[in-house]
């Protein structure tokens, strides 16, 4: 039988943390890439932990956790009863915390509460490492308000047919779209296929306006480039690239930046100057290996806090568009002006009223 390694030391902003299992395969080699163990992960995330903790500190957050590591056969929960799954998320605080580690009360959509990790050092991302985590997921608020968010979060999502060349060109239009609003957007990689932009904003709007903002620059976006949509429904949705509105909605969170994804070769959610990301073919490029040296050259993110913007331009746009709501997530209450939550190739119009509720079966 096979010896395990002892447990090692990571020191993170002066606080060693224990790693176990430290030799555990977490990500095997690839062609690109060496196996990455669990202790290169801890490391990692202390090597990035200034630009980590830009992107975490004083946020809930959830942790998405591979004890296991991204092996063949490993699948993430999806939250179905009875479901069983080596990896899945974490919304609580997890049993054998260290003392360091802080909290705060979130609200779900259903009501319920519950205490999130909320990050106020870099030695916390490490010590998640240890319990498995591969990617933060960040709420847009800071536990002073958890109910009034400062960053609006843009998720350019590329469907079938379309690629990360597709979502590269789309945040170009992005960008002169901000830039004519007079908001500073800041670009990253999303880490699979994806682009994700970031707007820090006054804290002064709840969840609904936040959604609503995104929902406006999204149609504006649509208006302006035809390979955009804004459908929720897949069905609508053809070749395009869909700016993801609700993950402006409460409890909904995007990897944050210099996460690593569960995906083979190690691969990091990388913040971009927009220089650069116009440049960038291959965003696999980007992983746990190459970043560390990026982030020691200096964060293209690192004037993000000194950017809040005012929604006011979004909101208007909003209004403009008609104020016309769109489709929340189908595990939130029906919402208010919410169209009916059923696909429109299956919607049969005698059966709902004006205001989207169902009348007949």
């Amino acid at each position: 039988m096979a010896k395990t390694a002892p447990a090692a030391e990571v020191v993170a902003g002066g606080r060693a943390v224990r790693v176990s299992s430290p030799d555990r395969v977490i990500y095997p080699a690839t062609e690109r890439t060496p196996e990455v163990t669990k202790l290169m992960v801890a490391e990692y995330f202390a090597s990035v932990g200034d630009g980590l903790m830009r992107a975490l500190r004083d946020r809930p957050t959830a942790l998405e956790r591979w004890p296991a590591g991204v092996l063949p056969g490993i699948k993430l929960a999806t939250g179905r009863p009875g479901e069983k799954a080596d990896a899945f998320y974490q919304k609580r605080v997890p049993k054998g915390a260290p003392d360091y580690l802080e909290s705060v009360e979130v609200t779900f959509p259903s009501g319920r509460t519950a205490d999130e990790i909320c990050p106020t050092e870099p030695a916390v991302p490490v010590w998640c490492a240890q319990m498995g985590t591969l990617t933060f997921h960040p709420w847009p608020v800071r536990r002073t308000d958890v109910d009034r968010p400062d960053e609006l979060r843009i998720d350019l999502d590329p469907q079938p047919g379309t690629d990360f060349a597709d979502a590269v060109r789309v945040a170009g239009v992005a960008r002169e779209l901000l830039e004519d609003l007079g908001l500073v957007g800041f670009p990253k990689t999303s880490g699979n296929r994806g682009v994700h932009i970031y707007v820090r904003i006054e804290p002064r709007w709840d969840f609904v306006d936040v959604r609503h903002a995104a929902i406006g620059f999204g149609r504006e976006l649509e208006r302006r480039d035809p390979g955009v949509t804004t459908a929720w429904w897949k069905e609508e949705r053809g070749s395009r690239i869909f700016v993801d509105f609700n993950q402006n909605s409460r409890d909904r969170t995007i990897a944050s930046a210099y996460s690593l994804r569960p995906i083979p070769g190690a691969p990091v959610s990388t913040p971009m100057t927009w220089e650069e990301l116009a440049g960038v073919t291959d965003p696999r490029e980007y992983n746990l290996f190459t970043v560390p040296d990026r982030i020691a050259d200096g964060d293209p993110w690192a004037t993000i806090d000194d950017r809040a913007c005012s929604l006011e331009p979004l909101l208007g746009l909003f209004e403009e568009q008609g104020a016309v709501e769109l489709n929340y997530p189908p595990d939130y209450p029906k919402m208010p002006g919410e169209p009916p939550r059923v696909q429109p190739s299956k919607k049969v119009a005698e059966h709902w009223d004006e205001d989207g509720n169902r009348i007949a079966p």
